[in-house]
């Protein structure tokens, strides 16, 4: 099996390797339209500020690989929040995979919502042998609202998605390679996920 994980000018794209590497999957990090296009598997990463992330994928053509790809894609932080229609986050327009926005925080408790919370109503194949209520790890100042598409859910101060998930695609909020053994089955079922 082929693994890309596209690379872009937003961060975490070596945490996730590593954590490919703890569960034996091999994988390419790649820009190329025809790698990626032609991989069994895409992870689409991000750590980092929307709007100059979408002005990178649209002037490097990426924007419309992405959207193109009908292999299994997998949207970590970043990745699945650029997956929605748009973000508050520098008003940018992202790839509209997902019909969701992508808002700031307005809640009391301390934004970044950042460490370990529950995740509720574990909708997907990705979520396989996790149990509802499950920790996950979260480091994130926008959120995306839940929507059409919303496959599980968490709360910090208001009800967001935790996962997104539409044709091919499925997003995740959390960072599975920094969540332990319930995010390394989560990568793994994201291996096996036919679609």
């Amino acid at each position: 099996m082929s693994v890309a994980i596209v690379r872009y000018n937003a961060g975490n794209v070596r945490s996730v390797g590593h954590a490919l590497e703890r569960i034996g999957v091999a994988y390419l990090i790649t820009d190329d339209a025809k790698e990626l296009a032609s991989a069994d598997r895409v992870i689409f990463p991000g750590v980092g500020e929307a709007r100059s992330a979408m002005e990178h994928l649209r002037s490097s053509g990426l924007d419309q690989v992405v959207r193109d790809l009908t292999q299994p894609v997998l949207g970590v932080c970043l990745g699945m929040q650029l997956l929605c229609e748009s973000s508050e986050e520098g008003s940018a327009e992202c790839l509209g995979v997902i019909s969701g926005r992508v808002k700031r925080f307005t809640v009391p408790e301390k934004v970044p919502h950042m460490g370990w919370s529950p995740v509720t109503r574990l909708d997907h194949p990705i979520f396989s042998g996790i149990g509802e209520g499950a920790f996950l790890y979260f480091v994130h100042s926008y959120r995306v609202d839940v929507c059409e598409e919303t496959v599980a859910r968490c709360e910090y101060g208001e009800d967001f998605s935790a996962a997104v998930a539409q044709r091919n695609f499925v997003g995740v909020q959390f960072h599975p390679e920094k969540s332990a053994e319930a995010g390394e089955r989560i990568l793994k079922n994201f291996m096996e996920w036919k679609i």
